[in-house]
């Protein structure tokens, strides 16, 4: 990828992610109060899917990247009440805590709680495995999952799928074979024409692998997802946003409530970048992000809300 190119996909640190299915096709979008996007202007009608995205929260983490992340995500969960519409789900894909303590499980949980939803779901990340294989955080959040906290639902005719691929970490992701045989038994009963999501804290495209932002099994999934019309990708774990399309597959990494990272290749190691004074919670954007099912042009807007 050049350089013009990286910078027209990457996105800005900021805060929630709005998704939505709307007549087949899939809409993204940092959440503000004074975004009027087609994900707001059909906040009635009931054949709509809306959710939101949130990401690598760090709960617990200490630093002058951001001094008070906790601040940073109850203000991300107060965008989210205040979209102007209930969204069907928050899902968090990953890092919701910095060191994994049950603690700051519970402390994220209790945050969660208060965000205007139905329903809330959540994937792990590296950082929610610290020091005891993920134990606390499948205790907090693994009821009604499998394996180490993978699953799938249904809902508005759209198939989704939780993977976890931070447990078995060398030089990047890993699922491992019991949760890539759980993938191809999942989908086998599921029609082509059925709209895929898919969650997971670390991309499951080869984003940068020098830094570990890839899944080294991921392409075994990836090949189960080619002959589904639209496939929807969305990880945290980068702490920015990027869009990558691959045939009918498309790549959402997804921004940060935390502190920014650099982007690929900006540096020696992907480390918590400080912003100048006061940039940290102006440093928002809108990403929109059309799909069309059946079609493999990406539309893709951005601006800056400062």
């Amino acid at each position: 990828m050049t350089r013009r190119q990286l910078m027209r996909h990457a996105g800005w640190f900021g805060g929630a992610v709005v998704l939505s299915v709307v007549g087949g096709e899939v809409i993204s979008r940092l959440a503000h109060e004074s975004d009027r996007t087609p994900a707001a202007s059909t906040a009635d009608d009931p054949h709509t899917l809306r959710f939101v995205q949130v990401s690598d929260s760090h709960i617990g983490f200490d630093g002058p990247a951001n001094t008070d992340v906790t601040a940073s995500f109850e203000h991300a969960l107060d965008r989210i009440n205040s979209l102007g519409f209930r969204p069907d789900f928050v899902v968090h894909t990953g890092d919701l805590t910095h060191l994994s303590t049950l603690g700051q499980f519970d402390q994220v949980k209790q945050m969660l709680s208060t965000a205007r939803t139905d329903r809330v779901f959540v994937v792990p990340g590296e950082h929610d495995s610290v020091g005891d294989g993920g134990k606390a955080y499948l205790r907090t959040f693994g009821a009604n999952t499998s394996g180490d906290g993978w699953y799938s639902f249904d809902t508005h005719g759209v198939h989704f799928l939780a993977l976890v691929n931070t447990l078995s970490l060398e030089k990047a992701g890993h699922l491992g074979v019991e949760q890539i045989d759980f993938v191809r038994q999942d989908l086998a009963g599921v029609k082509a024409d059925t709209p895929v999501v898919v969650f997971s804290h670390i991309p499951l495209f080869a984003m940068y692998p020098t830094w570990g932002w890839s899944t080294d099994d991921a392409l075994q999934v990836i090949n189960m997802l080619r002959r589904f019309s639209s496939v929807t990708c969305l990880n945290g774990h980068v702490h920015q946003l990027f869009t990558k399309t691959e045939g009918n597959i498309t790549f959402h990494s997804a921004t940060t409530t935390a502190y920014p990272l650099p982007k690929p290749g900006q540096g020696s190691a992907p480390t918590p970048q400080v912003l100048p004074a006061r940039q940290l919670q102006d440093a928002l954007g809108i990403r929109t992000v059309t799909y069309d099912e059946g079609d493999h042009a990406l539309a893709v807007k951005e601006e800056r809300l400062t």
